[in-house]
């Protein structure tokens, strides 16, 4: 039986790979037929085992049924971002109509087209996750807007960071996407960035991991190439001299064919030197018998890496078109280059590429990546195109060298690879700087790594604050502002405090100064209470009162002491007013948005908690609502928007949008796993969510969540809203464990003591250890009621007062507590708490057996979505029937 020629590729016929083409053939069969979901597949292998040639094949197969998108890592390319996305998606993009091309985008353009290379990037930092997420939608996108998607990656184990990343997100939901996903990897050379994801998650494929030839298909392939009368001796020699691997294989047997050597037992011994100049040292001497001008051309295109125009080749080698043409053209018939349609010029196979980069001195190599630095930048290339080259260069105290270096980082964060900006600047003080800007690089290298390494921020912000000049006074204040937020996210909140104390100290009054000292009283403000709360409010109060409001850090001071006066239980109607002077025209002030930088997005939570816990809910609603779409149009997707999602959800918790609150809830907790675990907004949205859920009767799915998150002692050092320990103790009770439910609280009304803190809405501990205790110490129970309610009264939102009224009716019997029942139902009935309205309600018709009563209670109950509480409010009319 005669057997089937197999594939045929760019290089030859393709042997011993039918399982691997056929897996690849069946899931695009299967997308092609809307039938199965997306894949990944990753062939696996050595270098020359016969990758590049499989995806080639694949491409073939798909091409004509398929959009198809390829693109290759190199070694010398892995610190350029988005590199390898760039070329997958970048000629397509650019091919489509300009309107599909926009609703490819959607609403992700500002923050992809340019980590894309398809616009400038804004002046802004983008956030990693908020790109590496608006690409996968991207994808998601393209891959819907007609035929089935394929995308092709080769040499992924040398794919740039910021395209891991974005592979990562995108095979994490890749089954629901139109798209087949395959990747060529060599196992053990990863340079740029952890791609051991790709094996977790790739498809179970027979033949993904390639072999090398067997001597049979040595044989076979011999023969196909050069004859079916090819010695068996001859054939055995080709296998032996070449391992079986199917590159070295290919090139031999395309040199015995160019040299017309006749494929016979005798000229076997010749083959192991034919062979040794398909690879390494025999390779470069090839290269070099084409000449010097070919050898400058191959070296060039080594350097650069990537597919260049053979115009900007000519110039970088110094050459004219014709001369670079020639070039091209003699290593094309080497089989060293190609040229394209478009006179792009490239290498046959990435191991030739790395056979000519290796081949050049170590002297030489860096002068050559100095001339296409050079070339790159007059040809009118960004600095951050010509960094990977700047990269390699030795240190020569060029100040022109860090600059452009400076450039790039800014650019990289510009486009969401902060990684790669660090590298710049990290490069441009190696040069190094000149002494009137060594602070600057230190101070932009340390914000370029606020959000990663906090470490590294406090050692480059305070070597930038030791160095003599080189800060302006607007500058060095942020840098002591940046410094004390690492400090915090280090845990050293108190060192964060001294550093904003001893700058300011060095400041004459003004609005530097003030700000300064308004960063103190935030870190002091959300963290532990430190020592003499009551002194600490009453020199934030004498400092912020007076203030207008004329500038920022006016209005953040504002901010600040109305949160403290909220937190204490101060008059609400004090609290607002505060709140409402820090706004411009009912909005944020230009300069304090979600987005800016010079304020920490905690001041405007602040801001939007202090609506919030007073009653204004629609205001409170307006302000999370306008951080969740800034924040969605930056692009921005890790903790900020994680803490966006929370406070729009705790807004409709307050409001008794149950339902709708969990929903949120649940969403924040999602997006802050993806940044990390048990951080401070793992703490705020948890809390939330379990007091939603016990507000709607499910306790059990509440302790889940509790356990799921660690949610108990040890406490954070940070301030949690609402207050944690009243949340946990509340939970505990209502699962039963009413012993530790009261510790809980207790330990809540000791750290409510030592701070100052005298908010019933914020932290209720209060009316729930009185209703805890009542039954064994009816005595401490009316105390705990009767300063709940002088707390409640202080404040003086229809919320609290009537919660605590509500719980003092619960304590009282008889005529006095029908009275106080329909007291806290008049008082909540004013509030836009429906949840704490319908609570009372049913509380009311319980205790006067009043069906009326009970049937708006569970309306509105349901209407709430609180569960428990409308069964409970069913159940008593029953009863009272």
């Amino acid at each position: 039986m005669t057997q089937s020629p197999p594939p045929t590729s760019a290089q030859g016929p393709l042997w011993e790979r039918d399982d691997a083409l056929a897996a690849a053939g069946h899931a695009i069969d299967a997308l092609r037929a809307g039938a199965g979901p997306g894949t990944l597949i990753v062939f696996r292998g050595e270098a020359g085992i016969g990758k590049t040639a499989l995806l080639g094949e694949v491409r073939r197969v798909a091409g004509p049924r398929c959009t198809v998108c390829t693109a290759r890592g190199g070694e010398t390319l892995a610190s350029v971002p988005f590199h390898v996305v760039r070329q997958l998606f970048g000629p397509l993009l650019m091919a489509m109509p300009e309107q599909e091309r926009a609703a490819c985008f959607g609403d992700h353009f500002e923050i992809t087209a340019p980590a894309l290379g398809l616009a400038e990037p804004g002046e802004r930092q983008a956030d990693p996750g908020g790109v590496t997420d608006g690409l996968a939608a991207v994808t998601g996108r393209i891959a819907r807007r007609g035929r089935p998607l394929v995308l092709l990656v080769d040499d992924a184990q040398w794919a740039d960071l910021e395209t891991v990343q974005w592979l990562d997100a995108l095979t994490r939901d890749i089954a629901a996407l139109p798209v087949l996903l395959v990747v060529a990897h060599r196992p053990g050379d990863a340079v740029a960035a952890d791609t051991g994801f790709l094996a977790e998650r790739a498809a179970d494929v027979p033949g993904s991991t390639l072999r090398a030839l067997t001597p049979a298909a040595v044989t076979g392939l011999t023969r196909a190439t050069l004859g079916a009368d090819a010695d068996a001796a001859f054939c055995r020699e080709v296998a032996e001299v070449t391992r079986g691997n199917p590159y070295e294989t290919v090139e031999l047997l395309a040199k015995v064919r160019d040299t017309a050597t006749p494929p016979l037992a005798r000229h076997a011994p010749a083959l192991g030197a034919l062979a040794r100049s398909s690879r390494g040292g025999g390779l470069v001497a090839r290269l070099e018998e084409l000449g010097p001008e070919a050898t400058q051309f191959a070296r060039i295109a080594a350097i650069v890496g990537t597919r260049v125009p053979l115009p900007l080749a000519a110039r970088m080698c110094g050459f004219d078109e014709d001369t670079a043409r020639d070039c091209a053209a003699r290593l094309g018939a080497a089989r060293i280059l190609a040229l394209d349609a478009e006179d792009g010029c490239d290498f046959v196979h990435p191991l030739i590429a790395d056979a000519v980069y290796g081949s050049v001195s170590e002297a030489t190599r860096t002068a050559l990546h100095g001339l296409v630095a050079d070339t790159l930048l007059g040809d009118g290339h960004s600095a951050a195109a010509v960094s990977s080259h700047l990269l390699r260069l030795h240190p020569d105290e060029d100040p022109e060298t860090v600059d452009v270096l400076r450039r790039a980082a800014r650019e990289h964060l510009a486009v969401g690879a902060p990684a790669a900006a660090r590298r710049c600047l990290e490069r441009a003080l190696r040069e190094p700087p000149t002494p009137d800007v060594h602070a600057l690089v230190e101070y932009e290298l340390g914000c370029a790594t606020l959000l990663t390494s906090p470490d590294a921020t406090i050692h480059h912000l305070r070597t930038a604050l030791a160095l003599p000049g080189g800060l302006t006074p607007d500058i060095r204040v942020d840098a002591v502002c940046r410094l004390s937020q690492a400090l915090v996210h280090n845990d050293d909140v108190r060192e964060a405090v001294r550093e904003v104390d001893a700058e300011a100290g060095r400041l004459p009054p003004g609005p530097a100064r003030l700000r300064l000292q308004a960063m103190h009283y935030l870190w002091e403000g959300m963290h532990a209470a430190g020592e003499d709360p009551k002194g600490r409010y009453r020199s934030l109060e004498a400092l912020a009162a007076p203030l207008p409001g004329r500038d920022n850090p006016e209005r953040a001071l504002l901010i600040l002491y109305a949160f403290e006066a909220l937190n204490r239980g101060e008059r609400a109607e004090l609290v607002v007013e505060l709140c409402d002077r820090a706004l411009v025209d009912g909005r944020l002030a230009p300069g304090m948005g979600w987005t800016d930088t010079e304020w920490s997005f905690e001041l405007l939570v602040m801001l939007g908690s202090c609506y919030l816990f007073c009653d204004r809910l629609a205001r409170a609603d307006a302000l999370f609502t306008e951080a969740l779409g800034t924040y969605e149009r930056a692009g921005w997707s890790g903790g900020h928007l994680a803490v966006a999602h929370a406070f729009v959800g705790y807004v409709r918790r307050r409001s008794g949008r149950l339902a709708e609150a969990e929903r949120w809830l649940r969403d924040a907790l999602r997006l802050a796993d993806r940044v990390g675990q048990r951080l401070p907004m793992h703490w705020d949205a948890a809390c939330m969510l379990i007091e939603t859920l016990l507000a709607r009767g499910r306790v059990d799915e509440a302790r889940r969540i509790a356990d799921r998150y660690g949610f108990g002692s040890p406490y954070p050092a940070i301030l949690v809203l609402p207050d944690a320990r009243s949340v946990r103790g509340r939970l505990l009770i209502a699962a039963g464990h009413t012993k530790e439910g009261v510790d809980e609280l207790e330990a809540a009304e000791h750290a409510a003591r030592v701070r100052g803190s005298h908010n019933t809405v914020m932290a209720p501990w209060a009316g729930e250890l009185a209703r805890a205790v009542a039954a064994d110490d009816p005595l401490r129970a009316a105390a705990l009621a009767e300063r709940a309610t002088i707390d409640a009264d202080r404040f003086g939102t229809d919320t609290a007062v009537g919660e605590a009224l509500r719980g003092r009716a619960r304590l009282a019997t008889g005529p006095a507590a029908l009275a106080l029942h329909k007291a806290a139902v008049a008082r909540l009935e004013a509030s836009p708490c429906r949840y704490e309205h319908a609570r009372a309600l049913v509380d009311l018709g319980a205790a006067a057996r009043d069906g009326s009563a009970l049937r708006r209670g569970l309306e509105l109950a349901t209407r709430c979505a609180a569960d428990g509480l409308a069964h409970r409010a069913a159940r008593l009319l029953d009863e009272t029937a």
